[in-house]
């Protein structure tokens, strides 16, 4: 990417963060870039174009897992490695990211963007959908392999463990984080359940 655009793009995903869609303006997003009016409308003719590209950027290239750096050999690793992911990506977000604001108010932001993008735009909405059933897939795929190993047993289907580890990873960081917690402290409950999960479906 073009390190104009990339600055672009990091500029405006900051004040997204900070404010809604429509509370942040396209004259002061140029204004913040430091870039001449020529040439910030070079890359971006709308605020709606840079917004689709600044979720693109945020949760394509930033919160985005890494599958290929996990274990698929183990279910146990492959979800100890997953958590070490989401440790990772939210240092990397926070110190991109955060600027002046306390973190658990920044967090909350995160959510805000998402539920705003969901909202205005319906080829995110296509795009978030497209990635979480590629998420299930790959956890589907991990638990599948597992049991066809003899690592795990369960009457539970595939599905319905994927289903079980990926919610409540979500539902406990967003809990979490309602309440005024850190990111990176999410992992640790979740983790400590997945575990306690993993006790009772091992074989």
């Amino acid at each position: 990417m073009n390190e104009s655009k990339e600055h672009i793009i990091i500029v405006a995903s900051r004040l997204f963060l900070q404010k809604s869609f429509k509370e942040v303006t396209m004259r002061e997003i140029v204004e913040k870039t430091g870039l001449s009016k020529g040439a910030f409308y070079h890359y971006f003719t709308s605020k709606e174009q840079l917004f689709l590209e600044v979720l693109d950027f945020f949760f394509t290239d930033i919160m985005a897992h890494a599958y290929e750096r996990y274990s698929k050999e183990s279910f146990y690793q492959f979800y100890q490695d997953y958590a070490y992911g989401v440790k990772s990506f939210s240092k990397t977000y926070l110190e991109r990211f955060k600027g002046n604001e306390s973190e658990s108010e920044f967090n909350m932001n995160y959510f805000s963007l998402a539920f705003d993008a969901l909202k205005l735009i319906p080829e995110f909405r296509e795009k978030m959908i497209i990635g979480l059933q590629h998420e299930m897939d790959i956890w589907v795929g991990v638990i599948k392999n597992a049991r066809a190993n003899g690592e795990i047993k369960s009457t539970m289907t595939d599905e319905e463990i994927a289903q079980t580890f990926m919610y409540i990873g979500d539902g406990i960081a967003m809990h979490m984080i309602m309440r005024g917690g850190k990111m990176e402290e999410t992992v640790a409950p979740f983790l400590s359940l997945w575990d306690k999960l993993y006790e009772q479906i091992k074989a």
